[in-house]
């Protein structure tokens, strides 16, 4: 299924947003910052990738939902999407 333009944008800023910090955690270590600064980033790092994959499969779900004879024939049914989901969690 193919994403809104608006909804790709808005999921790939998310994930440009992860990527930088990321980077920042590289910069963290080099520097030998303390292990609490470290974690923090961590794991707001890993909550905004989350949110970013339930951002996408929202979408995924909108367009099903608004497209049901395309999403069957792209093979997104019911017991897809909810493997799919289960993966994100």
């Amino acid at each position: 299924m193919q994403l809104e333009e608006t909804e790709v944008h808005d999921i790939l800023t998310r994930l440009r947003r992860v990527e930088g910090q990321i980077r920042g955690i590289q910069g963290m270590l080099e520097e030998g910052r303390d292990c609490s600064d470290v974690i923090t980033q961590f794991s707001a790092s890993m909550r905004a990738l989350e949110h970013a994959g339930y951002k996408y499969f929202a979408a995924t779900m909108a367009m099903c939902a608004t497209n049901p004879e395309q999403a069957s024939l792209e093979g997104y049914d019911p017991k897809r999407l909810e493997k799919l989901f289960m993966q994100l969690t």
